[in-house]
């Protein structure tokens, strides 16, 4: 059950992260808590795979930090993406 608190944790990260980043407009406003819920599940189920329980703290430090660092770089790498596809059309139709 403890599982369901880095899911929130996750998604609590990936909304500050969202926000906190620019190119806001370019990117749908569910993927950074999305993002950040699949990592923070991610990471503590792994975490629990490799034999930590809840009383460790590595856990708890890891199922917050983690989501946040990795939503960070998947967002901005997002954005870019989408920024350059969205110059690149606009090239192609003659807006730009």
């Amino acid at each position: 059950m403890l599982i369901v608190l880095a899911l929130v944790f996750g998604a609590i990260g990936g909304t500050a992260v969202h926000f906190a980043l620019p190119q806001r407009a370019l990117r749908g406003v569910a993927v950074g808590p999305l993002l950040g819920a699949s990592f923070g599940t991610a990471t503590w189920t792994a975490l629990t795979w490799a034999g930590l329980g809840p009383d460790a703290g590595w856990i708890w430090l890891a199922s917050i930090l983690l989501p946040i660092v990795l939503t960070a770089a998947a967002l901005t790498l997002v954005s870019r993406s989408r920024a350059s596809r969205d110059a690149r059309t606009r090239r192609e139709l003659g807006i730009a």
